[in-house]
């Protein structure tokens, strides 16, 4: 670790002369003004991230100490807002600081909804009845005794019904309208839809709602583990909903229950979840039209009829919502050179039951992060710039405690966030998945090359080329984890990492340690591998002279959005707005990533080198925030990204550009062709200025 400078000694003997004095005077400032800003020997330039520390880091690496921390994550079931989860928040303070790492918390007050009591029966025209089962037959309880929450749907309204059931396949709005071909009307009945689809079940009651039923029963319809119940919320939007666009802190303003504001973040009508054997049970008792021919591939061949009834469904559930505490929790790595600037490391604690895979794979993975960063740290490693371990709580609510914390500190992220590293469910499966902002594809793409698959034994980035899938890199407009809040309202460079595409034990109480143990990842060698990916994400972000982003990957993405996009719209719209701001935006790319090859290449040390440096990366990390509008989304002003969010549709035909997707959907509907095509215009200029900010952001002048 390098050396802070001695302090001179000065040696003043004699009467000293006044212009002696002054000139004393100015040195000692001066050299306390550098020693204040410049504390290390400015003969000091790390080059890229330490070898020495990416190689500590990965022979540190130890699945028996992952697969130790992942078994006392899931003694017991941790839901937000429960005595149980106060426990694990206290296991990971304890464990931050029993590595020695400065540690605090964030606590807010915010809305959360709980079970009270839930039945569903079938009535038969024979007048019998048959009580369906509505929780798992086993695993139901801890080792403690402590009971798993019962299923069901987060938000969702108190409500009974007694009526028939409609299946509806996925919910989407084909599927009513393939029902209404047929003649079926889904109307005071309650109605079955499976997930999947492209729909979340959030959107499911929506359209359920929309179509006028009064309640809604959703299932998965997955080979294994049948009889598992998928729990969930089903509010709209992210973030406490009685403080939407600011934080729930202690004495802050909250909206009542009653406020618009808040209503409209809530179904109107009930829903619970089911099992694949009990919907199973459901749709066999089905008659009626049968199954639309367009949903017979994908459907079990005991579903044959949708209704409505003749069967009576009998639906009750009992909610509660009320205010609960959260705590996020942070371990903080202060930087040598720039303590200012932020890398942060995020995943979620809380878990609808034991939560091996969601989330405490992920946290698992970064209790480890800790310990093999502490043991850096005393083998003499400080980061260039500072880390930040973040345990997010709430967020199978609707990503809340990253959500509050973010709109706490929007206007210290804007100036000081690098990058956010998110890792949710480290393991779910076999292969790597990631999704980030691309200016950080190439920064991924070499760290894979040094991590192993613990699948195939070759690098994971030779296995990628082996099977041909382009690296696949995701993107990160949807509203699936904690990088939300940091991409989509904040504007911070991101990245999203696990194993496994899906799993299917999700949310039910059956994702215990066992399960990851005999299935997800015997070996926990994947959890290594996430891990390690993970790591070193960080340690270059932190400690790279320049910061690793490539724009020019971010400007060819966009040009493939703008060419997807000219094929799904007519030549009444004009994309030249966009053609335009894109070559723009290339142009500054190209130029910001020729000035990073020729710093980079600047062994000579000096302050000049050093403020060059920190401008340019200013420049690298303020230019995502371009792509905000201040004004959001119309309708959704809380995302203000232009180019990753969530379409109001979920249909949407493209997942890139929401506002524009937004218009071509709302567009369609009661409006003159000249209505049409200005609102979808509207919607091309706005992103094309974002871009136009974006590539000034790069560039660093005034017009």
């Amino acid at each position: 670790m390098v050396q802070i400078l001695p302090k001179p000694n000065n040696a003043i003997t004699g009467k000293p002369s006044p212009l002696g004095t002054f000139v004393a005077i100015l040195l000692l400032c001066i050299l306390g003004f550098y020693t204040l800003h410049y504390p290390y020997p400015v003969s000091h330039v790390p080059s890229s991230s330490s070898s020495t520390a990416i190689d500590l880091f990965l022979s540190s690496a130890s699945n028996s100490t992952i697969s130790s921390y992942l078994r006392s994550l899931t003694l017991h079931p941790h839901l937000a807002g429960t005595k149980l989860a106060a426990d694990t928040t206290r296991l990971v303070i304890n464990h931050f600081r029993s590595l020695n790492l400065p540690t605090h918390t964030t606590t807010y007050t915010t809305l959360l909804s709980y079970p009270l009591h839930s039945s569903l029966s079938l009535h038969f025209a024979n007048g019998s009845a048959l009580k369906l089962p509505l929780t798992e037959p086993v695993h139901s309880i801890d080792q403690t005794g402590q009971p798993v929450v019962p299923p069901y749907h987060a938000y969702s309204p108190s409500g009974s019904a007694y009526a028939r059931a409609v299946f509806v396949n996925y919910g989407r709005e084909r599927d009513y309208r393939a029902l209404r071909a047929q003649g079926v009307h889904v109307s005071g009945c309650v109605v079955v839809a499976r997930k999947g689809g492209g729909l979340g079940r959030g959107a499911i009651v929506e359209k359920a709602e929309e179509n006028g039923a009064v309640a809604v029963l959703v299932y998965g319809d997955g080979d294994t583990w049948r009889d598992g119940f998928e729990r969930g919320h089903v509010m709209r939007g992210v973030g406490d909903p009685l403080s939407p666009d600011w934080a729930s802190v202690d004495g802050g303003e909250t909206l009542g229950l009653d406020d618009s504001e808040v209503s409209k973040r809530f179904p109107k009508i009930p829903s619970l979840p089911l099992s694949a054997e009990v919907a199973e049970i459901v749709l066999g008792s089905l008659g009626g039209s049968l199954v639309p021919l367009e949903w017979r591939g994908t459907l079990g061949s005991k579903v044959r009829h949708v209704g409505p009834g003749p069967t009576m469904l009998s639906f009750s559930y009992q909610g509660e919502k009320k205010v609960a505490t959260i705590q996020n929790v942070f371990a903080v790595i202060k930087g040598w050179e720039e303590p200012d600037r932020y890398v942060l490391l995020g995943n979620h604690r809380d878990a609808w039951t034991f939560g091996a895979v969601d989330p405490s794979s992920g946290t698992a993975a970064l209790l480890d992060i800790a310990r093999r960063f502490s043991f850096l740290l005393g083998s003499g490693w400080t980061p260039r710039r500072s880390i930040l371990l973040c345990s997010w709580d709430a967020e199978e609510f609707g990503m809340i405690g990253s959500t509050e914390w973010v709109e706490q500190n929007l206007m210290n992220l804007g100036s000081k966030a690098v990058a956010y590293l998110n890792v949710d469910c480290a393991v779910q499966g076999s292969g790597l998945f990631v999704g980030s902002t691309p200016q950080l594809d190439h920064l991924i793409v070499e760290v894979t090359k040094k991590v192993k698959d613990p699948d195939s034994g070759e690098s994971i980035y030779n296995n990628w080329a082996v099977i041909g899938e382009d690296y696949n890199i995701q993107r990160l407009g949807a509203v699936d984890s904690d990088f939300a809040p940091f991409v989509q309202h904040a504007g911070i460079p991101s990245i999203d990492v696990y194993y496994g595409r899906d799993f299917p034990v999700y949310h039910t109480a059956y994702d215990s340690y066992n399960w990851m143990a005999e299935h997800g990842d015997p070996s926990f060698q994947r959890h290594v591998a996430v891990t390690g990916i993970w790591g070193l994400l960080a340690l270059h972000l932190a400690d790279d002279s320049i910061l690793p982003f490539n724009y020019v990957s971010y400007a060819n993405q966009l040009l493939s959005y703008k060419k997807k996009l000219s094929n799904l719209l007519d030549q009444q719209v004009s994309l030249h707005p966009l053609t335009v701001s894109i070559e723009e935006f290339a142009s500054a790319a190209k130029e910001v990533d020729d000035e990073s090859k020729k710093l980079r290449l600047q062994e000579t040390a000096g302050h000049i080198v050093d403020l060059k440096r920190r401008e340019l990366n200013d420049r690298l990390m303020l230019a995502e925030k371009g792509f905000l509008d201040a004004d959001g989304l119309d309708g959704r002003q809380w995302f203000k990204h232009l180019v990753f969010g969530p379409p109001r549709e979920q249909e949407s035909k493209i997942d890139f550009f929401p506002g524009i997707a937004d218009s071509m959907t709302q567009a369609s509907k009661e409006r003159s062709e000249r209505e049409r095509v200005a609102e979808i215009q509207h919607e091309i200029w706005r992103v094309a200025r974002a871009i136009q900010r974006a590539a000034s952001a790069l560039k660093g002048e005034f017009t």
